[in-house]
C-alpha cells in the first residue's frame, strides 16, 4: 500500500475517532505520532518510536526517572542498597502491583522477583529458551555493556532480587531506568510459550504501567485503555490514540483542527504560527541529541580515515543549520550536546573546506572522487527535521569535491534494520540520550561491543577509544570521568567515523485543554498523569 493510502487511511480514522470522542469520552486523547514502531517489546528495539509506543504507556522498570528531568526516583522497586564495594546492588519490590488484564491474557497474580528475573536473564543468557524468540537481538543490552556487567541476578524471596556486577559501574542505577530494563510478566511468557507462540508477548504485550494494549494497525493508530488497578492509581486519560501521521504538516493540520490534542516533532518552520496559536500550547527545552552522517567503515572507500576526514571537511554545517534547523538548532562540534555536564566541543573539530577536502581525496587515492549512498531517514526526528531536505543539500556540497551522492530511504522499522545489518554505506541518524550520563553517547554509538549488534552504524572499533570509554563507567570522580571522554573524543574526531551535524531545541506542542503534560528531557513522550479540561 502506498504512503498516501495509508495517509488518507489515517485520516479517516482519525475523523472516526474524534468523532466518537466527542460523542461519548471526553477523556480520550489523540495523539499524532511520527511513526510506526518495530515491536511492543522495547528490549528488542533502539527506537524512541517504539519506546514512545510501548515502554513509556504499557510498562514499569525497577527506578523510572521523575516525570520531566533525569532524577532516578523509585519504580517496581521501593528502595535499594548498593553494597561498600559497589558490586551487589539489592532492589526492595512493591507488592500487590497488578499486570494488565486484557481480552488475551489473565494475571493470576501480582508483580514479583520471577518478573525481574525474566526479563533480565532474557536478554544476557543465551542458553535462556527465550533468548531467540523474535530474533534474540537486544541492541541496548548488549550496546550498553549489561552483558558483560551482570554476573548474577538473584532471588533472595518473592519481593528482594540482587544483581551482582563484576566491576563497579557509575552508570548502573541510570541505565536501570532506560526504556530497555523494563519489566514484563513471566506468568504471560509462560502462558504464550506453552501456547506455542512466545513471539506474541512482543507483539501483544502486558506490563504493570498506566495505558493497556488493546490494538494496533500498522501505519494507522495504536490504541490503548487506562489500567484500571495502576498501583500509582488510575490515569485521568480513560482511552490514548496513537494516529500514526508521518507528514508533520498534516500532524499539525489535524492539530488545529482538534483532531488530535498533542503532536510530535513540528516542522521548525510551523513554530512561529504554533506559539501565534492562542489555543495551542509549545513547551520547549535544549535537545539532550545529537544530528550525525555515519561512515560503514567496512565498505569502500570509508575504510581510509582520508576519506572521512574529507567527509567532514566538505560539508557546510551552518547551511544546514540555516535552511533544516531555521533557529531551533546550533552546530554539534561534539558527538555529546551541552546539555550534558556543560559540555563543550573539542578544539579539533572540522570547519567547511571543501579545498581541503579535495587534497585530502587526492592523498587517500581518490583523486577523481567517487559515487556514494547517503540514507536518508523518512520520518521527522526530535534531531532531525528533514533528514530529506538535508541529505540534498549534503548531495550539492559533495559535487564541488568530485563526490556524487544517490539519497536511499526506507521505511523507518525496514531502515532501521537494514542499517543495523550494514548494508548502507553513509546514513542519517541521530540519537536522544536516555540517562543524562556521558556514557550514553559513547557506548551504545561507537563501542566495538555496539559495532556488533550494529547500533553502531559506522561499524567501527578502535580498541584505545573503547578503553578510555570503559575506564570512565568504572570511574565515580565525575572530573576523572570528563577527562577519559574528553581523550576519547579527540580519538572520534581524529579518526572521523561520523560527521556530527546538529543539536536541536526540542518542542512539545499541544493543545490548551490538555494538563499535566510535562516534556521529556530524553525526547520521549508519557502521558502519565496527563487529563483533558
Amino acid at each position: 500500500m502506498s504512503l498516501k493510502i495509508h495517509s488518507i487511511a489515517a485520516a479517516l480514522l482519525v475523523l472516526i475517532l474524534t468523532n466518537s470522542m466527542h460523542m461519548a469520552a471526553a477523556s480520550t486523547l489523540v495523539y499524532c505520532s511520527e511513526g510506526s514502531p518495530e515491536t511492543f517489546n522495547p528490549q528488542l528495539s533502539t527506537s524512541g518510536t517504539t519506546f514512545d509506543a510501548s515502554s513509556r504507556q504499557i510498562y514499569n522498570r525497577l527506578v523510572e526517572f521523575k516525570p520531566g528531568t533525569t532524577e532516578i526516583v523509585p519504580g517496581l522497586a521501593l528502595r535499594w542498597d548498593i553494597s561498600k564495594d559497589g558490586l551487589e546492588y539489592t532492589f526492595h519490590l512493591r507488592q500487590k502491583v497488578s499486570f494488565h488484564n486484557t481480552e488475551y491474557f489473565t494475571p493470576g497474580r501480582y508483580f514479583n522477583a520471577d518478573d525481574v528475573l525474566f526479563s533480565l536473564n532474557r536478554q544476557r543468557n543465551k542458553s535462556d529458551p527465550w533468548h531467540k524468540v523474535s530474533g534474540g537481538v537486544y541492541k541496548y543490552f548488549n550496546d550498553m555493556g549489561f552483558s558483560n556487567l551482570i554476573k548474577d541476578v538473584i532471588k533472595l524471596d518473592e519481593h528482594m532480587v540482587k544483581i551482582i556486577l563484576n566491576r563497579p559501574d557509575s552508570t548502573f542505577l541510570s541505565n536501570m531506568a532506560m526504556d530497555f530494563a523494563s519489566i514484563l510478566s513471566k506468568e504471560y511468557a509462560d502462558v504464550m510459550m506453552k501456547a506455542g507462540s512466545p513471539e506474541m508477548l512482543d507483539i501483544k504485550p502486558v506490563g504493570t504501567g498506566p495505558f493497556m494494549f488493546v490494538k494496533y494497525e500498522k501505519d494507522a493508530f495504536i490504541r490503548y485503555q487506562a489500567h484500571p488497578a495502576y498501583w500509582r492509581g488510575k490515569e485521568k486519560l480513560d482511552k490514548l490514540v496513537f494516529a500514526i501521521t508521518v507528514d508533520p504538516s498534516v500532524r499539525y493540520a489535524r492539530l488545529r483542527t482538534g483532531e488530535c490534542q498533542v503532536m510530535a516533532y513540528p516542522l521548525p518552520t510551523d513554530i512561529l504560527s504554533m506559539k501565534k496559536n492562542p489555543a495551542i500550547t509549545v513547551d520547549e527545552q535544549p535537545g539532550l541529541n545529537t544530528a550525525y552522517w555515519a561512515f560503514n567503515v567496512r565498505k569502500p572507500p570509508f575504510d581510509k580515515a582520508r576519506v572521512r576526514q574529507a567527509m567532514n571537511y566538505a560539508i557546510n554545517r551552518q547551511a544546514i543549520l540555516d535552511v533544516i534547523y531555521q533557529g531551533t538548532g546550533t552546530k554539534a562540534s561534539s558527538l555529546i550536546p551541552p546539555t550534558i555536564w556543560e559540555w563543550k566541543g573539542i578544539d579539533n573539530d572540522y570547519d567547511y573546506n571543501p579545498n581541503h577536502a579535495k587534497k585530502l581525496l587526492v592523498d587517500g587515492g581518490y583523486p577523481e572522487g567517487f559515487e556514494i549512498d547517503i540514507w536518508a531517514m523518512p520520518v521527522q526526528r526530535p534531531y532531525n527535521p528533514n533528514a530529506r531536505k538535508m541529505a540534498e543539500l549534503m548531495q550539492q556540497d559533495l559535487k564541488k569535491i568530485g563526490v556524487n551522492a544517490n539519497i536511499v530511504t526506507y521505511e523507518w522499522g525496514t531502515y532501521l534494520k537494514k542499517s543495523r545489518q550494514g548494508e548502507h554505506q553513509t546514513i542519517l541518524l541521530g540519537w536522544t540520550g536516555d540517562n543524562g550520563d556521558p556514557d550514553n553517547f559513547f557506548t551504545p554509538l561507537l563501542s566495538c561491543a555496539a559495532s556488533e549488534t550494529g547500533n553502531n552504524r559506522s561499524f567501527w572499533c578502535n580498541k584505545r577509544f573503547d578503553d578510555l570509554i570503559s575506564l570512565a563507567r568504572i570511574e565515580l570522580d565525575k572530573q576523572k570521568r570528563k577527562k577519559l571522554y574528553r581523550l576519547a573524543e579527540v580519538i572520534f574526531k581524529q579518526d572521523a567515523p561520523w560527521l556530527t551535524i546538529a543539536h536541536s531545541v526540542r518542542y512539545q506542542p499541544y493543545l490548551k485543554n490538555v494538563q499535566g503534560l510535562k516534556i521529556d528531557p530524553f525526547g520521549g513522550i508519557y502521558f502519565s498523569g496527563v487529563s483533558l479540561k
